[in-house]
């Protein structure tokens, strides 16, 4: 009898220890999965760039149309590169492919690996070279450059958005501007002073070209992205 008892426990055991190892491979699988996702564009950046990379069309998973791979002829599939420098690449966002001609969604993207708008080593220069990209697909006065919180965004490497702010009088945006600058490259200290000033501990950035000179910066603890800009076409 204490034979077949303990028998019993251990067959159970073995069941609870089956099951704990079913969970923990599925909650790691999905975490795994999760983190490959967020790291799309980081994989882009670092794969996808140089077309003459020696097996560029099976590092690259989105590859640019100049490089012939094989079942990336459309746009989905595939990048389009607007302008590049050494540190930082500007490219066409997905959310472009089946619009009209005339709806503009870029990014902008630093070549090295700086997680989001949290991370220390990014850099201030990244607003000056997305406002000159910017300025060649959207007009002055409509442009908005957007970086959302860590919370708000997708993807684990930074990104500038390169839209259009949303027609007309927004008075939530309005009461989002909270500062403003002649230069570009202050953007990051600004944001943060009025973040510390604001007690904003997360926040997402949108910056536009100010009526009375340079540029304005809002700080909101939504996304600025699909709070203020043409995010996405009429016809998505």
């Amino acid at each position: 009898m204490t034979s077949l008892r303990l028998h019993n426990s251990f067959r159970i055991l073995r069941r609870f220890a089956f099951a704990y190892l079913c969970i923990h491979l599925l909650v790691y699988s999905k975490a795994t999965l999760a983190s490959k996702k967020s790291d799309i564009l980081l994989e882009i950046v670092q794969n996808c760039l140089n077309v003459k990379t020696t097996n560029y069309c099976q590092l690259c998973r989105a590859p640019q149309l100049s490089a012939n791979c094989s079942g990336t002829s459309s746009c989905s599939s595939s990048i389009e590169v607007w302008a590049e420098n050494y540190d930082f690449v500007a490219i066409r966002d997905i959310k472009m492919c089946g619009c009209q001609s005339d709806f503009v969604h870029g990014l902008v993207l630093p070549k090295s690996v700086v997680t989001g708008i949290e991370d220390d080593l990014r850099s201030d220069e990244i607003w000056q070279f997305a406002w000159n990209v910017a300025e060649q697909r959207i007009p002055i006065q409509e442009i908005a450059l957007v970086v959302n919180s860590k919370s708000k965004r997708s993807q684990n490497q930074l990104h500038v958005h390169l839209v259009r702010l949303k027609p007309g009088w927004n008075p939530k945006l309005e009461s989002s501007w909270m500062g403003t600058t002649e230069n570009l490259s202050q953007i990051w200290s600004l944001a943060s002073q009025v973040a510390n000033a604001q007690q904003m501990t997360e926040y997402g950035v949108l910056v536009a070209k100010s009526p009375q000179g340079g540029y304005r910066l809002a700080l909101t603890s939504d996304s600025p992205e699909w709070e203020f800009t043409q995010a996405i076409c009429t016809t998505q």
